[in-house]
């Protein structure tokens, strides 16, 4: 039985320097923080060991470009980076912000404003709209003042 360490190093050589994208992913939000993590994601590495980092947009690329050294000092490995505009990985359940709260429900007495507030409006589909509006208007002014 021979060891299996040069061959395991073999194997892992055939994939270049792409074998470390999974741990700059993995260090990518605790080196940027999550400001910077949701408008940015490492991408791949080119042979000479740059790793090309995609961007929301130029604005982003432009901003980290300035900030390379500070963020590549934060990497394992310290690479050099490249900042470019591409597509970034939607964020999973985990990730995704939670929804806002629903808005709050008018009282029956602003309820009854509002629709005294559209009754002229002849058109019932804008009327309705109108209302419906006005309604969510009052109740949120309500709940604005009672915090």
């Amino acid at each position: 039985m021979e060891p299996l360490g040069g061959e395991v190093g073999r194997e892992l050589r055939r994939f270049g320097p792409q074998a470390g994208i999974g741990e700059a992913l993995a260090a990518w939000p605790a080196a940027v923080g999550d400001e910077i993590a949701r408008n940015s994601s490492p991408a791949r590495f080119q042979r000479d060991g740059t790793l090309v980092v995609h961007t929301r947009d130029a604005i982003w690329g432009f901003e980290l470009t300035q900030r390379a050294a500070e963020i590549s000092a934060r990497l394992p490995g310290r690479p050099p980076l490249r900042f470019v505009p591409g597509l970034l990985a939607e964020p999973g359940p985990e990730d995704a912000p939670e929804p806002p709260p629903p808005p709050p429900t008018a009282t029956l007495e602003q309820a009854r404003e509002a629709d005294a507030w559209a009754a002229e409006i002849e058109d019932e589909r804008l009327r309705e709209l109108v209302a419906r509006a006005a309604r969510a208007s009052l109740a949120r002014a309500a709940a604005d003042r009672s915090v």
